[in-house]
């Protein structure tokens, strides 16, 4: 008797529940296999040409890995960024570079392997390049910064003679006579002298034949913020680095009008200067004075008027001037400083050698300038604030920070774009300047111009 096979049927209830198992078992392995790595996104290109050096700025969503090297015959910087694909954000930097930049011919950019982008930048000269990034800050994400110096920087001092040299109106410098060098007086039938005596007079005669030093008076104009760091920003738009730098040359022009005196900005174009830089480059022409021009801002649209700052040794003369110097202090990470390559010796230098004579000059300075800008808007405070201020660290300079008006009150910020305004603010400053140099002539000191 042939076997029987049993045959035995699943339940079609039992099938359907086996399959979905089977896809879930297929989901969850799909959501735990590893996934290709997302490219990164460049979100924003900028330029910022200027004599002093050119800086790019990518801007992106993640930290950037770059290797970097520069070619001769011709002169090319050459970036490879990694983990990024061509968009078209990147493309527009071909169009960002202009004629007129300083360094940079022109920059090519292209994919040149799977999640690498080159940059190749076409110079104009040698350059140093520092190449770093930035963590985000304030509106800003994670950055990628290219600044490129001139292997040979600028000499201000140089700079300063050329304008000089070039300047057809320029009036002569006024003569300062030598401190402290008295003639001596001529008796009739004078007894001779005894020998000891005799070196002394000869010492004496030798100072009266020496050429008189001509003696000229430099003012280091530092316009606040610049490039990357906007500065405080009012409710129309108005940006506080574009109004500062107006009043700054507006002010050059006045000083360069005087005779005897002369003038260096920090800044002569919309660029970043970190605040260690800005004290350096007044120290290296020598200034007599350092004057520093901001637009103030409040969280509280209804403050205003118009202050006076010098530093200060022993804390903040007040809350307020506290709270704006630790502001003021924090345009380095804004404008993005390259950290690797700050001079923190410097800064500790600048710190211990701030003394007492250099404040108290300041003060007289800042009183001289405060009681003209009262003649042209309110005081915010009635008397010259001290705070911590990093920029107004030059240790032998008078240094002061002027907050010309709030852009955060609407009233002043259509103030300070006003170009009567700013005329005013200018004429206000010189007069303040020329009533403290009245009051303190400067000392001779030994160049000759």
């Amino acid at each position: 008797m042939p076997r029987q096979t049993e045959i035995r049927t699943e339940p079609v209830k039992s099938r359907s529940r086996r399959t979905v198992l089977k896809a879930g078992g297929t989901l969850l392995l799909s959501v735990f296999a590893p996934l290709p790595a997302r490219a990164a996104q460049i979100l924003a290109v900028r330029v910022w040409p200027a004599e002093d050096y050119t800086r790019v700025t990518l801007e992106n969503d993640s930290d950037l890995k770059t290797s970097h090297f520069l070619v001769k015959d011709p002169d090319r910087l050459v970036v490879d960024i990694e983990g990024i694909e061509l968009n078209p954000t990147l493309k527009q930097l071909v169009a960002k570079i202009q004629s007129n930049d300083p360094y940079i011919k022109q920059v090519r950019v292209g994919q040149n392997r799977p999640n690498v982008v080159r940059l190749v930048f076409d110079l104009k000269e040698q350059v140093s390049p520092q190449v770093f990034t930035l963590a985000p800050v304030g509106e800003y994400k994670h950055r990628l910064i290219f600044d490129l110096y001139p292997v040979t920087p600028p000499d201000p001092i140089a700079a300063l003679i050329k304008k000089e040299d070039e300047d057809p109106n320029e009036q002569p410098a006024v003569p300062t006579p030598p401190v402290a060098e008295a003639k001596p007086e001529t008796k009739p039938e004078a007894k001779p002298e005894p020998p000891e005596v005799q070196p002394a007079k000869a010492k004496a005669e030798a100072k009266e034949d020496k050429p008189t030093v001509t003696r000229m008076i430099t003012i280091a104009l530092d316009p606040g913020h610049g490039g990357e760091d906007p500065g405080a920003i009012g409710r129309r738009g108005s940006r506080e680095k574009d109004v500062v730098l107006a009043i700054a040359k507006r002010l050059k022009a006045k000083i360069e009008g005087q005779p005897n005196m002369r003038v260096m900005l920090t800044r002569d174009a919309d660029y970043f200067v970190p605040l260690h830089v800005r004290v350096q480059k007044a120290r290296k022409v020598q200034a007599d004075l350092f004057v520093s021009i901001h637009a103030d801002a409040f969280v509280e649209t209804t403050a205003r008027g118009s202050s006076v700052f010098v530093l200060s040794e022993k804390g903040a003369s007040s809350t307020a001037a506290r709270w704006l110097a630790t502001k003021e202090n924090a345009a380095d990470l804004i404008g993005g400083v390259n950290l690797k390559n700050h001079d923190k010796q410097l800064a500790s230098v600048l710190l211990d050698l701030s003394t007492t004579a250099q404040i108290n000059d300041s003060l007289k300075l800042a009183k001289a300038v405060l009681g003209e800008i009262g003649g042209i808007n309110r005081l915010h405070k009635g008397a010259v604030e001290q705070a911590g201020f990093a920029v107004l660290k030059a240790p032998d300079i008078p240094s002061i920070l002027i907050e010309t008006a709030f852009i955060s009150n609407p009233e002043e910020e259509a103030k300070l774009t006003d170009d009567s305004y700013q005329d005013q603010m200018a004429d206000a400053v010189l007069k303040g300047i020329r009533k403290y140099f009245a009051k303190n002539p400067p000392l001779s000191k030994s160049r000759m111009t």
